[in-house]
């Protein structure tokens, strides 16, 4: 069964994963985790290009501080 990613504003370009599938690596809407991403945690929905915006809720929460791809964990490893 593939995870449930919670989007909240059509502005955010990470998602937060619901469910405790940990080891499935696609989401409800297809997104492909390029890890096994823990509950609660983040997946980016898009590359993020290091300095730029995390954004959650529809506003900024974090910054990049490197490239992100799209699947991958965002977490205080790639961003602050």
């Amino acid at each position: 069964m593939p995870r449930i990613a919670l989007r909240v504003s059509p502005a955010d370009n990470v998602v937060t994963l619901l469910d405790f599938h940990q080891h499935e690596r696609v989401t409800q809407d297809g997104l492909s985790l390029t890890s096994e991403i823990p509950f609660g945690h983040k997946a980016a929905l898009c590359a993020i290009r290091e300095g730029e915006a995390i954004i959650k809720y529809g506003v900024p929460i974090g910054v990049a501080t490197r490239s992100i791809s799209t699947g991958e964990h965002v977490h205080v490893h790639n961003c602050r």
